[in-house]
């Protein structure tokens, strides 16, 4: 073989990862960073081999502790920080100081540079209030109290008043400018930091005023293919993925619901679902594990078909109930067959607060928890990654 041709041919080979794979995966934006292209094709590279954890809201508090310097409750266990940082917007758009979930949006700016800056993954959520009837909102409301009138939970119907023409259009688009304006802040050395953005999750469900309850298909897809087109091509934010996560295929009637709902891959780089039931046998399945894998298996052929990255959007156990949830159901559930192990990361939802926020209402384990030792377990298995494990996500693989 000429030794041109040898050159080529090694060159192609030391690109292809273990699966054979070229990562050439490209994101849904044409003039996405450089930095937001590599993290992308990065989450697909690893995918074949391991999992990203993460954990909502990590380092603003934990089960017994707050605001405290470079703390989470997953370092406190493990040595190091999750992998994934997930963070919540809710209320950027009303100009608040806070979050919902009393978190300062000025802190949450400082940890999402610290993270990034350690080498973490940063995915935000957006539980905007409802236009409609925002003006009602309580300055005040319980946390339990999910139906608050104005929140994300009234489901009073309003998509079709948010598109091109409708009531509340202007509104909204005011509340993509202080969405933006946010987004624009979150930059280390100038460059923006790449973020994967999970906007509208949960449709499948009927809590949110954007869910099945009130929503047609037709009216959530144009509602994210407008929001996609207002950041990306109207407001020049180019440090974005889009990730689209229903709730559990376990509450469909058919599977072919979550595409039933999918904004089409134009407007889509990440694909997976939310669950926080099956594993526990919390649909009556006589093989719950089995079940999940089936689902987890199921989101990754589909993914693999559009070239998108497929993912768990949001899981875990309420006050870890379970004591080996981690490893005999979630480990057990994504490494019972190669398909469903080829996932890019898994969420688990906060730990909030026991003194400021609500009790029992955490998803990871802290010192001194029963299931503290099974965790330490999972996170140990070479297949999970936290972020003291991360290659380089910001440079081209």
């Amino acid at each position: 073989m000429p030794i041109f041709l040898i050159v080529i041919f090694m060159i192609t080979i030391s690109c292809v990862n273990e699966e054979g794979k070229v990562p050439s995966i490209t994101p849904v934006d044409p003039d996405a960073t450089t930095e937001t292209r590599a993290l992308l094709k990065n989450l697909e590279k690893i995918r074949h081999d391991h999992i990203l954890f993460g954990h909502q809201d990590a380092m603003a508090y934990g089960v017994t502790w707050r605001d405290e310097e470079n703390r989470s409750d997953v370092k406190d266990i493990t040595g190091s920080h999750p992998a994934l940082y997930g963070w919540d917007l809710g209320h950027i758009e009303i100009e608040a100081e806070k979050n919902l979930d009393e978190v300062l949006f000025q802190d949450i700016r400082n940890w999402i540079i610290e993270a990034y800056e350690r080498g973490g993954v940063i995915t935000l959520s957006w539980h905007l209030n409802n236009p409609a009837t925002v003006d009602e909102l309580p300055e005040e409301h319980d946390p339990d109290e999910w139906e608050a009138t104005g929140s994300s939970w009234d489901t009073t119907p309003v998509i079709e008043e948010i598109l091109p023409g409708g009531e509340y259009e202007e509104v909204y688009n005011d509340w993509l400018d202080k969405l933006a304006a946010f987004i624009n802040t979150l930059t280390s050395e100038g460059a923006s930091i790449p973020i994967i953005f999970r906007p509208f999750h949960e449709v499948t469900g009927h809590w949110f005023w954007w869910s099945a309850q009130v929503a047609t298909p037709e009216e959530y897809i144009a509602l994210w293919q407008y929001t996609v087109e207002a950041l990306r091509d109207e407001r020049g934010l180019h440090n974005l993925l889009y990730a689209y996560t229903p709730n559990t295929l376990n509450e469909m009637d058919s599977w072919d619901e979550f595409l039933k709902w999918y904004p089409g891959d134009d407007y889509v780089d990440i694909i997976g679902f939310d669950d926080y039931y099956t594993l526990q046998g919390g649909y009556g399945d006589d093989q719950p594990v089995e079940k999940f894998s089936e689902m987890l298996s199921w989101l990754v052929n589909e993914a693999e078909k559009r070239d998108k990255v497929p993912v768990i959007g949001e899981t875990g156990l309420e006050a870890v109930a379970i004591d080996d949830w981690y490893t005999n159901l979630l480990l057990e559930a994504i490494k019972s067959n190669p398909e469903a192990g080829r996932l890019a990361y898994v969420l688990a939802w906060r730990n909030a607060n026991e003194e400021t926020d609500r009790k029992d209402h955490f998803y990871v384990p802290y010192p001194g928890h029963p299931a503290e030792s099974d965790f330490l377990k999972f996170t140990e298995d070479p297949m999970i990654l936290l972020e003291n494990d991360l290659p380089d996500m910001y440079t081209s693989p």
